[in-house]
């Protein structure tokens, strides 16, 4: 677009709110039109809520929610956070005469401010008034049986969508399974029983593009997206358990997407990691280097500290928080030697404060049961110790692991009343649960032992009620949803990460309308250095920019808010638009997304 299109469509955005348009298209300075848009926004949000205005309650909730974000992004402070100014941005587009050393706006950037102007003005349209029901017009058992049918067509309404998704349990599907588990076995020269044996698998852990290809279909993309993981050194493994969860063929809108995309790494991923490597740019995000007070602890909270005895796992997570520690898949030396996990743990005994430890790593399943039960012997012997927990992803990628002597083994320090001990998993999507998965998960609840799930929310699971199917069913074989996890914002990830409006519709819109003994998990953005901030609580962050190139800027609040002063944390989150183009291209109806925009 030249100046003379944007100056016109950013003209027609504004003339939603005729006032606005003429103040940015004035010759005033910058400083004169910030108050004169504040003013306008300020008498506009007094009269919509003073006045007796034909608007539905909630349609005012839509105007009051936009003025705010508009009103965030006009301050000097926030400009300064955001290191930008979108109020200058604008300016320029309209009145400089030559443009060319401007960022060119994006049609995210108009999609944004367009439906910004649209809440402020009470044209957002999110409610159809042709489908309100007559139910607060009647009475008694009347108004009860249009309530109950209005509700009824919702839950339909789910259904169709989640009769999309299918899920490892369905006949037809563990049949697959069981072809590809013999195709697996065929290529190894292996049999049942080694099938039923955890350290088969991990003999076979697959880290090349050549044995992978000969197992499952590859992508043009997909194989030399391992081929350049392996020639830069990047950590790569899958188990044949797990591919034995994929699909034989390769599509990129297949059963067993959400499955390959978590362990076989996207071009953009790897290139990501090469250049972050070669340029000296540290990967630790969460700023695990200062949070940890001795080799092997880290420490974000009063009561919990994080004991990491091992540093690899059977296979890498493309989205793992610590793939800047792990060298590769099921590295004999990633264990750390038993003097350092003694002075680790004498340091927590001597933390009287802590009352939690989450043993992770890596995945301290991958230890072998000795190693195991002797941490969770000197831990429990640590009388301020209350809970432990235990994080590992065996009863996704290697369920065999899961035996009956490592669960008895663990089950022993579970003493109602004085200790528990919990176990929490990373399960993403419907696809991977197997009745495998749901033996391991059984044999542990069947000694007393919760499991939990932390789903990290991309793109791969994202659509309309895939996330909230996937809790239902984890519910059904046993597991209960604990976290939800926004997509870290790691530039290497930058193609799984999902807009956080997404994440808050999906929380709304959709996760509301399944039973609450489902909807049990809490949806967080963890932030470097500081940890959990709690999206569902608006309270928690603030909208303070959107970027030219149509990415919203958000500031953070640390959880010690009210309680300590401990610096925000400015994030710059992923295009809404480009997002939902990624799903019109894949068929996803568009309109089932619409509201999005309103959620800051």
């Amino acid at each position: 677009m030249d100046r003379v299109q944007i100056k016109k469509r950013i003209t027609e955005i504004f003339g939603k709110i005729p006032a606005l348009r003429d103040i940015l298209l004035s010759s005033d300075t910058i400083d004169a039109k910030r108050e004169a848009i504040r003013s306008h926004i300020c008498h506009d949000h007094l009269s919509t809520f003073d006045e007796d205005r034909d608007l539905h309650p909630l349609e005012w909730v839509v105007i009051r929610s936009a003025h705010g974000a508009f009103e965030n992004m006009l301050s000097t402070r926030n400009e300064r956070l955001a290191g930008y100014s979108l109020l200058q941005y604008l300016n320029d587009l309209l009145h400089k005469e030559d443009i060319a050393d401007l960022r060119a706006p994006t049609p995210g950037f108009f999609a944004e401010l367009e439906h910004l102007m649209r809440g402020m003005s009470g044209t957002a349209q999110v409610y159809d008034d042709t489908q309100v029901t007559p139910f607060h017009e009647a009475e008694g058992r009347e108004a009860a049986r249009i309530r109950s049918s209005d509700l009824s067509d919702m839950a339909m309404n789910v259904q169709s969508f989640v009769n999309r998704y299918p899920w490892g349990l369905d006949p037809e599907i563990m049949e697959k399974r069981r072809e590809n588990r013999e195709r697996i076995l065929n290529y190894f020269k292996g049999n049942s029983d080694d099938w039923n044996n955890w350290k088969w698998h991990v003999r076979h852990v697959v880290k090349d593009a050549d044995t992978l290809k000969d197992l499952i279909l590859l992508s043009p993309d997909e194989e030399e997206a391992v081929r350049h993981a392996r020639r830069y050194g990047i950590p790569f493994g899958i188990t044949p358990y797990y591919i034995s969860l994929m699909d034989r063929e390769s599509s990129p809108v297949g059963n067993d997407r959400a499955i390959r995309m978590q362990v076989i790494p996207s071009r953009y991923y790897v290139e990501s990691i090469r250049s972050a490597r070669e340029s000296g740019v540290s990967m630790d995000f969460m700023l695990e280097k200062d949070t940890s007070p001795i080799e092997g602890v880290t420490r974000r909270y009063p009561m919990i500290v994080i004991l990491k005895p091992i540093m690899t796992c059977p296979q890498i997570c493309v989205y793992c928080q610590r793939n800047w520690q792990i060298e590769d898949a099921c590295m004999p030396d990633a264990v750390m030697s038993k003097r350092d996990i003694d002075r680790a743990i004498r340091w927590i005994a001597d933390t009287g404060a802590i009352r939690e430890v989450l043993v992770t790593g890596g995945d301290p399943f991958l230890m072998s049961d000795e190693r195991i039960e002797a941490i969770m012997s000197d831990l429990s012997r640590i009388d301020h110790i209350e809970r432990i927990r235990i994080g590992t992803r065996m009863h996704i990628t290697l369920p065999q692991r899961i035996t009956d002597d490592l669960v008895s083994s663990i089950g022993r320090f579970h003493e109602p009343g004085r200790r528990e001990i919990v176990l929490v998993t990373h399960c993403e999507h419907p696809y991977e649960i197997t009745p495998e998965m749901m033996e391991s998960v059984q044999k542990f609840k069947r000694t007393g032992i919760s499991i939990y799930n932390q789903m990290v929310f991309t793109y791969y699971n994202s659509r309309k009620y895939e996330a909230a199917f996937l809790r239902d069913k984890l519910r059904m074989i046993g597991v209960t949803p604990y976290y939800s996890f926004n997509t870290k914002g790691k530039e290497e990830t930058n193609d799984y990460r999902v807009p956080l409006a997404r994440i808050l519709q999906e929380q709304k819109e959709e996760v509301r309308l399944f039973p609450g003994t489902v909807r049990t998990d809490e949806v967080v953005f963890n932030v470097p250095g500081l940890g959990k901030n709690y999206l569902r609580s608006a309270q928690h962050r603030d909208i303070i920019s959107i970027l030219p190139d149509g990415r919203r800027v958000y500031e953070f609040h640390p959880w010690e808010k009210n309680m300590k002063l401990v610096d925000t944390y400015v994030h710059v989150d992923v295009s809404i638009y480009e997002y939902l183009e990624r799903l019109r291209a894949e068929g996803e109806d568009m309109e089932q997304y619409g509201t999005i925009w309103y959620y800051y």
